[in-house]
């Protein structure tokens, strides 16, 4: 198996959220599918922010500060991850090597990075695991 571009190792049709879900979608999705970052996508699936889980997560500690447990949920499904969602964040296409992005994960400490076709919709999303994933296979062989 030949891997060198970024479309050969990234997950295709990454779960995401639309800009108008909140913050309790998103705390269920990361819990349920255990991921720790969520695109967040317009009407026509162009890419618009990030979630990661730091984020989510300081946004829940801050509501338990401020309400408390049992206002935890309800909290959670007035606040909209448009308001939580990081918007300059970097991006790869497809095309780009699996050594050029490797070489960024390291040097900036990411640990994901979308990929988006020209016209900025999101096809996908390459993290840090997918790379020690890979390492393991090929320490493996």
């Amino acid at each position: 198996m030949t891997m060198n571009t970024v479309e050969d190792l990234m997950t295709a049709d990454p779960l995401s959220l639309h800009r108008a879900a909140t913050l309790k979608d998103a705390h269920d999705l990361m819990r349920e599918k255990n991921i720790r970052h969520i695109p967040v996508i317009d009407e026509q699936g162009m890419l618009v922010g990030m979630l990661t889980q730091k984020v989510m997560m300081a946004a829940v500690i801050g509501l338990l500060a401020k309400y408390g447990a049992t206002a935890l949920e309800r909290k959670e499904k007035q606040q909209l991850v448009a308001d939580l969602m990081l918007t300059d964040f970097a991006t790869v296409t497809a095309e780009q090597s699996l050594a050029e992005v490797a070489a960024f994960f390291v040097k900036n400490r990411h640990g994901c990075l979308p990929v988006l076709t020209a016209e900025n919709k999101l096809i996908g999303i390459l993290t840090s695991s997918d790379f020690v994933r890979l390492s393991a296979e090929l320490l493996a062989r």
